[in-house]
């Protein structure tokens, strides 16, 4: 992120989801080869044989070999995609903007300018609130709702952001690339076309 930063930009704060989003993937994790090893000693005790008699000894290394292939897919078609999805995911905040990133070979980004940010919202359901964790909302006027799916310490997540927006620099401090309200729509001379008046 910080060869993406262009010059006075700082990283505030860099996070991933919950991981909370991998209990499912680390329970199959560890069950599916538990159960492929009860199921294998099973089969060669010849518990099979005596359950379906059509099914031989012969038929032992095949079954267990069967086991085995199914903790593989359990694994990877299951536990690793999740993982890989959660090690993907990054929320970066810094002093100009919010930056969402997902993926890892497949890339998708998400950014969302400070300056642009008219409400952040925290949203929390009961299991989020005890991880402390929840889904920031960062309204902007003209781009819609960008969402922040299941940040850890969202509130702490949240004051962060607004600390940052209040840290913006006020429209049209030098430096900022902002030019000031000028009225009845006239420049200075200096920026007039054709330059300073000929007389």
């Amino acid at each position: 992120m910080r060869k993406d930063l262009v010059p006075g930009e700082q990283v505030i704060v860099t996070t991933r989801p919950q991981p909370r989003k991998l209990a499912g993937a680390a329970a199959a994790f560890i069950a599916a080869p538990a159960a492929a090893a009860f199921a294998s000693a099973w089969i060669i005790r010849g518990e099979a044989t005596r359950l379906v008699p059509a099914v031989s000894a012969a038929w032992s290394p095949w079954l267990v070999t069967g086991c085995v292939l199914a903790t593989a897919w359990i694994w990877l078609a299951y536990c690793l995609p999740r993982l890989l999805r959660w090690q993907g995911t990054r929320y970066t905040l810094t002093s100009r903007r919010v930056v969402a990133r997902y993926g890892m070979l497949r890339r998708r980004d998400q950014q969302v300018n400070l300056a642009a940010v008219r409400g952040v919202t925290v949203h929390q359901s009961v299991l989020q609130r005890i991880l402390r964790s929840g889904n920031i909302s960062l309204e902007t006027g003209y781009e819609g709702v960008v969402i922040l799916q299941d940040a850890p310490e969202a509130v702490r997540f949240r004051d962060f952001v607004l600390d940052a927006i209040d840290e913006l620099p006020e429209r049209g401090e030098p430096g900022t690339g902002d030019m000031t309200d000028h009225s009845g729509g006239a420049l200075p001379w200096e920026l007039r076309e054709g330059g300073r008046d000929e007389r």
